[in-house]
């Protein structure tokens, strides 16, 4: 019956009227992702320039670095979903993540230059994060019909996007207006984080609209089942080969022998292609179905991958961050879209805690294994692996990624007693 009324929700035939307004929630959320990014790359911008060539690690100490980072956000992101789905308290899971990450801005002002407090504090940033992705995303994903999931994901990202593309230059604006003072640049980003959070309290509602939950308690296994085990192992397939864009970003700068000043600009030419395409891939995606977008912009990715390869030049540059912008753009949201509907109502951050947490250690073990292959092989011959590897990933997760998936049953709520039958007269 659902499925007659309204498509799979992967490629769901076009109903008359389909062309909705995006959710209230959606716009909210994306408001709270944008100053909160605002905040964020503020301070984030320079950290692989600073690491590598500020500091000197090597190659396989970044990659370390990078995806432990990561890796232990997304083990956050599992705590951060059971949370939320105890009692559907998304918002207020949601809400402690962005308030950890404002108050970590905190800690690089009084940690004074000490590298123990500021890890401790990029550390709180990334936990923030973690506990926040999956209560949030959910949020998302119960606030509309499957069928507008792509385009209503799109433009989450597009507004988080923009956050990413304004903080370099909200900190550039700042610490040119102080004279280098990188005490203002804590301080302004610290007060632009609680504006998030004060966003996220007024305007974001507390109850979100998807199905209710079963009054009876239901334990949900979302590894239990088929299309989720299989959407989770091509997104960790396809990120154990994705080397990091850090990485690129590192083998542009030395390859063009670009001017320290000029690197924390690579970012924010990537940012601008997500940001474009962010909307136009959601809207495809829910026109033709997930899996094939998802599946070409990781095509994108190997395609930058390949372009290094060759020659670098400034039309390389070009080419390559135009490339990661559309990898970005047809799969962090089209991925969220397309598992939300296989999870139920009352298990959906839990699940997306998991598939999140699954592409992001995925991610862990391909950054560490690039680190290793330059530093061992050298730049070359690590370039050479990785594209073979994300080929290879290619070609299996187009087998096991499901053509289509299914929406989850909310389980039925226990029957009514029967009503007494009338006394005789």
């Amino acid at each position: 019956m659902y499925l007659a009324a309204n498509g799979r929700p992967d490629a769901p035939p076009r109903p008359a009227g389909a062309r909705r307004r995006v959710p209230g929630t959606v716009l909210a959320l994306g408001a709270v992702s944008l100053v909160t990014d605002v905040s964020s790359e503020m301070v984030t911008a320079v950290l692989p320039l600073y690491l590598v060539l500020g500091l000197g690690l090597s190659p396989l100490q970044f990659g370390f670095l990078d995806g432990l980072f990561n890796g232990a956000t997304a083990l956050v992101r599992l705590l951060g979903g059971r949370l939320a789905d105890r009692g559907g308290r998304h918002k207020r899971v949601a809400g402690a993540g962005y308030l950890l990450s404002a108050l970590s801005r905190l800690g690089l002002l009084l940690a004074g230059g000490a590298t123990g407090g500021i890890a401790a504090s990029l550390a709180a940033d990334r936990l923030g994060k973690g506990i926040r992705t999956a209560p949030r995303d959910a949020l998302i994903s119960l606030s509309g019909p499957p069928e507008t999931l792509g385009r209503s994901f799109g433009v989450h990202r597009a507004m988080d996007t923009t956050g990413a593309l304004l903080g370099p230059l909200v900190a550039f604006a700042v610490l040119w207006a102080t004279a280098d003072a990188y005490d203002a640049v804590f301080v302004v980003s610290f007060s632009v984080g609680l504006l998030g959070v004060l966003l996220l309290v007024l305007y974001v509602p507390g109850a979100v609209s998807g199905p209710p939950a079963p009054t009876t308690t239901v334990k949900h296994r979302p590894l239990r089942d088929p299309a989720f085990r299989r959407i989770l192992y091509a997104a960790s397939l396809l990120g154990a080969a994705t080397i990091g864009d850090a990485f690129l970003y590192l083998l542009l700068q030395r390859s063009l022998d670009l001017p320290p000043t000029l690197f924390p600009l690579l970012p924010l030419g990537a940012a601008a292609g997500y940001l474009l395409l962010a909307v136009p891939a959601g809207r495809i995606a829910d026109r033709t179905g997930r899996r094939l977008p998802f599946l070409l912009g990781h095509t994108a990715l190997l395609g930058a991958y390949a372009m290094l390869l060759a020659p670098v030049s400034w039309t390389t540059l070009v080419v390559v961050l135009a490339l990661l912008g559309i990898f970005y753009a047809a799969t962090d949201g089209v991925l969220m879209a397309l598992a939300g509907p296989v999870l139920p109502a009352h298990g959906r951050a839990s699940g997306l805690a998991i598939l999140q947490t699954g592409q992001a250690l995925a991610r862990l073990v391909g950054a560490a294994g690039f680190g290793a292959a330059w530093t061992f092989w050298g730049q070359g011959p690590a370039l050479w692996v990785a594209a073979l590897a994300l080929a290879g990933a290619l070609a299996a997760a187009w087998r096991v990624l499901p053509a289509a998936v299914t929406p989850a049953a909310t389980p039925p709520s226990p029957p009514s007693p029967p009503s007494p039958a009338p006394e005789a007269s």
